[in-house]
């Protein structure tokens, strides 16, 4: 290969693509096509020479390729995910419209637009920040993770039988969406390399760390964070390319282990505010099912066009954020509450599609980490307006009240944006596109 004619050939290339990032991949991918002309041309009896520079001469004029590949290799925004994101946020605002809360108005849509501006902040941050700069720091974040909940565990606030709170000066704030999101990078980084954990000690580091952080959300306790931890952490196993037979072990032991997690959990918190609320949910003759025969009535006469968002009903006082949907329900009707799923659902579905259009696997295991923690709290939260699945406290995303959980979701849908605008600039790591 004349590497010298091949190389001044991408240079020029190159230099009408606008995007440092791509030019890497353009000219692994050009130089294959080269040789490829090249060794094509050697075999009809060209010299080499004869054969670079009649392979130069095929792929045609090198500025008009550059033009046409950098509108190809350049940063894209997903303006249909931003859509739906804004459309979601105007949305929030509607249950904070409730005259029942017991302080005004203005006083939880002052804080909601300090929030969603903090928020906005955060996202256009992971947005232009290179998400694979984050891959190698997994035990970084997980130790992180480990540590936040630790600390809560021994010095946190209890606030509603739970302590997971901790001050911050004047701003007391619940830390487990942090510790969250620290687990969801965490298990992206680990999951990509997850092939390398090949000896038994290894597989039970493995094992390890994906009931940690079960255990220390149960102690707080928290519930529904183990519960959208497990469904984050297995769809991003699923989707990591893990070897069949490294993925049969660890789905066995860990099924083995979940088990008699299952029993501990049964006797240890027997007498435990959530356990009380799960058997509540089996028997309808308790007492504590007041809530959900509450919620079914409201939904029975909130009609197709509702009852105002001024009503008089004597509504929960959590409208605003675990109840947020059965509120806009009753008070705009089954109509928006059926256009408020479909938008929900188009937003969790364009972030799947989007997994699928990056040839990154760590950025694809983000992306269907991502779609899994919108999608358990989104249809947890509206099963649980049906009375379809216990009462515990979840948010719906983007939606109810709340700074900590808006700011991680918001994190989140940063990292998301930021491997589609990165997915046609940078080199494919998955093997079935090599």
């Amino acid at each position: 290969m004349n590497s010298s004619k091949f190389e001044e050939f991408l240079n020029k290339v190159t230099s009408k693509v606008k995007s440092k990032q791509a030019h890497s991949l353009i000219k692994k991918e050009l130089t294959h096509h080269l040789q490829e002309l090249s060794h094509s041309f050697q075999k009809r009896d060209a010299t080499k020479e004869e054969a670079d520079d009649k392979a130069i001469e095929e792929m045609g004029n090198p500025f008009i390729i550059g033009e046409k590949l950098n509108h190809l290799h350049k940063p894209k925004i997903d303006w249909v995910l931003t859509s739906l994101f804004v459309i979601i946020a105007a949305i929030s605002f509607l249950p904070l419209i409730d005259t029942t809360h017991s302080l005004p108005n203005y006083h939880f849509i002052r804080r909601q637009v300090i929030w969603y501006f903090l928020a906005v902040l955060v996202i256009i941050g992971f947005l232009f920040f290179d998400y694979r700069k984050l891959r190698n720091f997994w035990m970084v974040f997980y130790v992180s993770g480990v540590g936040i909940l630790l600390y809560t565990t021994v010095f946190g606030y209890m606030m509603n039988g739970a302590q997971r709170w901790l001050s911050i000066g004047a701003i007391i704030i619940d830390v487990t969406p942090l510790s969250l999101f620290l687990f969801f990078l965490a298990w992206a980084g680990l999951l990509s390399k997850i092939n390398t954990f090949n000896s038994w000690p290894k597989q039970m580091i493995v094992i390890g760390l994906f009931w940690m952080p079960i255990l220390l959300y149960m102690a707080l306790p928290h519930f529904m964070m183990s519960v959208i931890y497990f469904f984050c952490v297995v769809a991003m196993f699923a989707f990591s390319q893990v070897h069949k037979r490294l993925a049969l072990k660890l789905v066995v032991a860990n099924m083995v282990i979940g088990l008699g997690f299952l029993m501990i959990l049964t006797i240890t918190f027997r007498n435990s505010y959530v356990f009380t609320r799960l058997t509540a949910f089996f028997n309808p003759h308790k007492e504590l099912n007041f809530v959900v025969d509450k919620m079914r009535d409201v939904l029975s006469q909130a009609g197709w066009f509702g009852n105002g968002l001024f009503n008089d009903r004597d509504f929960f006082t959590s409208a605003h954020t675990d109840f947020a949907f059965p509120y806009l329900v009753y008070s705009l009707g089954w109509i928006f509450g059926i256009a408020l799923c479909v938008i929900l659902l188009l937003f969790i579905l364009r972030i799947s599609k989007n997994a699928f259009k990056t040839k990154d696997l760590y950025g694809r295991t983000l992306v269907i980490g991502g779609a899994a923690l919108f999608a358990v709290p989104a249809c947890w939260n509206i099963l649980m307006g049906f009375g379809i699945v216990p009462l515990i406290g979840v948010s719906l995303p983007f939606i109810s009240y709340g700074g900590s959980m808006l700011l991680c979701y918001s994190a989140i849908l940063g990292l998301i944006l930021s491997v589609f605008r990165q997915k046609d600039i940078i080199e494919p790591t998955i093997e079935s596109f090599n």
